[in-house]
This record gives C-alpha cells, sequence and structure tokens, in this order.
C-alpha cells in the first residue's frame, strides 16, 4: 500500500504541467482534535524503554547519517551561525516568538522527583509527570501565557496536515506538539543558531532531508515538506536510540553524536540520569521536560488555565505548477487574491518572486482560485510574468552590458537601484533590474527592502534604534563597551548565536529603540531618574544572570518589593535588557 502511494507520488510529480490545479487532500480540511474532542487516535503507544512491547513497526526509510565526528550542535553553530548576507527582516510576531522560545533564564530543579506514567489512554506518546515537567507546565501557564495562548490558536492551522504525515510515517501524532516547542507553529522561527522553520532545522540538517535554501526560498519554513523531513528525521533517531523516544528526542536538539557520547560517558540509557551530569547542555536538559509539559497543556488548554481559545482555520488551498518565475503580485491578481494572502500560503518564498530556473515550481493558492488562475496564466505572456529580475554584481559588470543583457536602459537601472553612476556599483551588490516597473504593485521601498544585506540595519531604522558598521578588530565585547551594553543585548539583538563571527562590514543593532514615555535604558548600576523625601527612584537595567535575590540584595531592598513595584509573578523570569523600577532609600551596595 505504502509503495502504491509513493509510486503515485513520484507520477504526479513528473507529469506535472504548467497550470494544473490540484487541491489539498481532504485530511487537510478536518478540524484538530482540540476543535473536535471525538478524533480518533490509531497510532498505539510507542516504547520508552527498548524492552516495551508497544514498539510501534516503523517504515524503512534509506539512514542519514546522524552522530556526527564531534560536539555535533557546537559545529553546527561554528559553521552555521552567522547570519547569511541575504536574511530577511522578520516580523514583529516572528521576533516575539523568537524571544519566548530561546528564552535562558529558566530555573527547574535539578531533581526530577518521583516520576510517574501518565494514562496511556490520554496519549500516543509516552508522557511522565515529575518536578521538571512541573516546572514547565507552570512555566508556559505563567510567564509564558501570553505566547503560548498565541501557539495554541495558530496551533490548529497545521496540526491536522502534521498529525496525518506523522501517521503516515508511523510515529505517535501527538510527537507533532514538538513543533510548538521548537517554533510555536511560527513558519519564519529563526533560532540564534540559524535554525529555522516549524521544525528549526539547521541548513546542514535540513539539507540532508531534502530542504533547499538560497536566496529565494528556504524550504525549512514549508509547513509541509519541513514536517515530512522531521517526521523522517525522528524515525531515524528513534531507530538509532533502540525506540527511547527521550533520547530520540533529546538527540533532536543537541544532535545524535553528543547523546550516544553521554551515553558512554555516564553508563546509562536513562534521559533523567544523564540530566544528573554536566555534559550536556540545560537547553538539552530541559528540552523532553518542556516538550512533556507543551503536549499535556495542548491536550487539556483548559485544565491549565487557557481559556477563550479562538482557534485558526485549518490549512487549506489549492496546489499549482508554475512553468517559469512569476512575481508574487502577479500571482495575487490572476488568483483575485492579495500579496500577504499569497505570501503566507508560500512562507519558504524569501523575496517577491518564485525562483528562476525552477520548472513546473509549486505553489500554493487560495481555495477556489486555481481554474480560473489557470486560464488566465496561459493567456499571460511569459515576458510579463515577472516585473523585476534580482541580479548580483560580478567582476566586470557595467550598466552598459547589464542593460543590453536585460532589454533596459542603463539610465534606468542606475535610477531604479539609487546609484549615480557605474562606479557605485561593488562586486556582489544585490540590483533590481526592472522589466516591467510600472505593472508592479509593491512599493519600491519594500523592493528595495528585500535586496538588503544588512537586516540589523533595517531593524534598527524600522525601530529607532541604533546601528554600528564592523571595523577590522572589533569584538563583541568592544563593541558592548563602546556603546554601554552587555555581550547578551548584542547577541539577542542581532540574533547572534553562542559563537557567531564578526564580519568588517557587517551592520549590528548597538541600541534598542526606547518605548514612547519609558525611561531610555539605563546602564547596569541603574539608573536614578527623581529623588523624593530622600527615596530615589532608579530605573535597573537587568543583566544576564540577575536574580531578584540579588538585585534586592544590591539596592538594599526586598524582593516582594520589586515584585510590586513592577507588578511581577511570584517566580518571575527576568530577561538581560528587562527594566525594573526600585524605590532606593540608600546608597547600593557594591
Amino acid at each position: 500500500m505504502r509503495l502504491a502511494w509513493l509510486l503515485s507520488l513520484l507520477v504526479l510529480l513528473l507529469v506535472g504541467c504548467a497550470a494544473e490545479v490540484h487541491t489539498s487532500p481532504q485530511a487537510y480540511l478536518r478540524l484538530s482534535p482540540q476543535a473536535s474532542p471525538d478524533a480518533a487516535v490509531s497510532v498505539p503507544p510507542p516504547a520508552l524503554y527498548p524492552e516495551s512491547p508497544y514498539a510501534p513497526v516503523l517504515p524503512v526509510a534509506a539512514p542519514v547519517n546522524l552522530t556526527g565526528t564531534a560536539e555535533d550542535t557546537e559545529l553546527a553553530e561554528a559553521s552555521d551561525a552567522v547570519a547569511p548576507e541575504d536574511e530577511e527582516v522578520l516580523d514583529s510576531e516572528t521576533l516575539a516568538d523568537n524571544a519566548a522560545l530561546q528564552a535562558s533564564d529558566l530555573a527547574p530543579p535539578e531533581e526530577e522527583g518521583e516520576t510517574v506514567f501518565l494514562n496511556a489512554r490520554e496519549f500516543d506518546f509516552p508522557v511522565v509527570d515529575n518536578e521538571k515537567v512541573r516546572y514547565f507546565v507552570g512555566y508556559f501557564s505563567g510567564p509564558l501565557h501570553k505566547h503560548v495562548h498565541t501557539w495554541l490558536e495558530r496551533s490548529t492551522r497545521y496540526l491536522p496536515m502534521m498529525r496525518e504525515i506523522f501517521a503516515e510515517q508511523g510515529l505517535p501524532r501527538d510527537l507533532v506538539y514538538l513543533a510548538m516547542i521548537e517554533s510555536g507553529f511560527n513558519n519564519k522561527a529563526l533560532s540564534r543558531a540559524r535554525a529555522s522553520g516549524p521544525w528549526q532545522f539547521m541548513e546542514g540538517t535540513g539539507r540532508a532531508y531534502g530542504l533547499s535554501n538560497d536566496w529565494w526560498r528556504d524550504e525549512r519554513r514549508d509547513p509541509e515538506k519541513a514536517t515530512l523531513a522531521a517526521a523522517r528525521h525522528l524515525n531515524d533517531l528513534y531507530r538509532m536510540f533502540d525506540g527511547d523516544w527521550y533520547l530520540a528526542l533529546a538527540a533532536y536538539n543537541a544532535g545524535a553524536g553528543k547523546i550516544k557520547r553521554a551515553i558512554e560517558r555516564y553508563g546509562t540509557r536513562d534521559f533523567w540520569e544523564l540530566c544528573h551530569g554536566s555534559y550536556l547542555k540545560q537547553e538539552t536538559k530541559h528540552y523532553v521536560p518542556k516538550m512533556l509539559a507543551g503536549m499535556m497543556i495542548a491536550k487539556h488548554p483548559e485544565r491549565y488555565g487557557f481559556t477563550g481559545l479562538v482557534y485558526q482555520e485549518p490549512l487549506a488551498y489549492e496546489l499549482i505548477d508554475l512553468p517559469s518565475a512569476t512575481d508574487v503580485d502577479v500571482i495575487a491578481e490572476l488568483a483575485e487574491s492579495d500579496y500577504e494572502t499569497i505570501k503566507k500560503l508560500n512562507p519558504e518564498l524569501k523575496r517577491w518572486s518564485t525562483p528562476p530556473g525552477v520548472q513546473s515550481y509549486p505553489l500554493r493558492l487560495p481555495v477556489g482560485s486555481g481554474v480560473a488562475f489557470a486560464e488566465r496564466y496561459a493567456e499571460l505572456p511569459e515576458n510579463q510574468r515577472a516585473n523585476f529580475v534580482h541580479h548580483k554584481i560580478k567582476k566586470g559588470d557595467t550598466p552598459a552590458a547589464l542593460a543590453k543583457r536585460y532589454g533596459v536602459r542603463a539610465d534606468d537601472l542606475l535610477r531604479f537601484n539609487k546609484l549615480r553612476d557605474s562606479r557605485s556599483l561593488r562586486v556582489g551588490q544585490n540590483l533590481l533590474i526592472p522589466l516591467n516597473p510600472e505593472a508592479s504593485k509593491m512599493s519600491l521601498a519594500d523592493l528595495r527592502e528585500s535586496l538588503r544585506d544588512d537586516a540589523p540595519a533595517a531593524k534598527a531604522r524600522k525601530g529607532g534604534g541604533k546601528s554600528y558598521t564592523v571595523r577590522s578588530g572589533d569584538s563583541l565585547y568592544k563593541i558592548a563597551r563602546r556603546f554601554n551594553v552587555s555581550e547578551q543585548q548584542l547577541r539577542g539583538w542581532n540574533d547572534l548565536g553562542g559563537k557567531s563571527a564578526l564580519k568588517p562590514g557587517q551592520t549590528l543593532v548597538v541600541a534598542a529603540a526606547a518605548a514612547p514615555g519609558k525611561v531610555a535604558a539605563a546602564p547596569a548600576k541603574g539608573k536614578t531618574v527623581t529623588a523624593q523625601d530622600g527615596v530615589k527612584t532608579v530605573v535597573y537595567l537587568v543583566q544576564s544572570g540577575d536574580t531578584l535575590w540579588e538585585i534586592g540584595r544590591r539596592f538594599a531592598v526586598e524582593e516582594q518589593q520589586i515584585r510590586d513595584w513592577n507588578k511581577l509573578p511570584r517566580n518571575p523570569v527576568l530577561r538581560p535588557g528587562q527594566r525594573l523600577t526600585l524605590q532606593v532609600k540608600s546608597t547600593p551596595r557594591g
């Protein structure tokens, strides 16, 4: 049955024509279990330990080398962590998700305590309850409640599709909630280590599972392609660790080689025992309990205080195959839709157009628009499908040569790209070639912004912050001292990984914009704002590693007072750069 399905899929891929319309499977229109509590679970519970009799039979697939040769995560970060020059400017919603997902100031208990297996009839994945899991349940339903509320509402757009793919691959359907912990079901989520998409693939791992990433598209952000790749990756890890899901999940986060070495070092295959040592990073130690806590909340949101959820409709679309590169605004017009809708249905597209040089590019359209689009598209001359062409300057390029190559006037090319003359061209520069500029509905500013190499500078401009161009010999430490900020703040503002290397000419955000009506960021020791009756109001900028106890001791105030002044919960999560207002009666302690 599975072989027949694969052969059918291969035939469809080979036979696809320029405007043949496909409709998403009916299963993709089903409501998720949250909206339809009667949805059946057909996959038997998989094994937590190898000796369990409930391990599912997994389909055989070509294995991918997962073991690596050294510290998997560290090597990946060292090679992939530097922000690529073609990076997009992320929207505010994605930036908020990234910050919440990457919070590093977590403090779960060192010991997990008594571990109890929960009712297997509620989950098709082995779920346990212990002190660490309960900590993250409280963290998600407390400090992170607002974000998790959004993620739960967003989840139902993708859950039916994800569950179906996981079931087809022989995986527990409840394992799809891993995407909430990885990305909040945000296709554009991006980690400091440059992992991208709903399943947070590093570029190398994504490539190993068939996900392309170039100047035009990032298939790690394609919800269906990335989900299939994640299912294959998880399957491989599950087999590698002999049917132990907790070890497989830890390896998904840290790398299979890292977990194998941890097992050899400590002589145990028990995930919780491995976490007692210092070899695994905190992020990996937190990963499994976070996943279990997220799954428990997602299955029973009201039980944990998530009420009034307005779930999104499941992903539905019609699929067409484009024979040549086509601008998104042209597609939107022919489909009687809009630019944003087309981009949302196709989050893998990084630019204003589908990739050039790709025949039969699959593109999603709103339901009901496929047939009319195909008819209109067939009537549109090929030279009117793309209004702009991207060109990266190479050695020897001149305005005259480019004008001749693309059939445009050299003066138009220079004026469109705000260039004075041929001497303004530099190797590696991105140019927009205006083929039919009057036909485009996109603003020139948006088009030029899509070409930008300096995403941090764009963030600074939009947010009112300050940017700095890296010079030879600069380091994060030197730049942090120069602008009176911390290295952690620089990493956060610029999405830099722990081992990112700075390059001369790179643009960094070095000062965040102050919110209207707020006091500007104060130096680490606090800034006195007002003084009245011997009491000074101090705005303190939280530093990496700070706790309420340490701040209270430093300024001779009580923890509860700091909570009251700043309306903080009982166990707040402090983040570097956060501002705290303090009422100080005496000189702060050193």
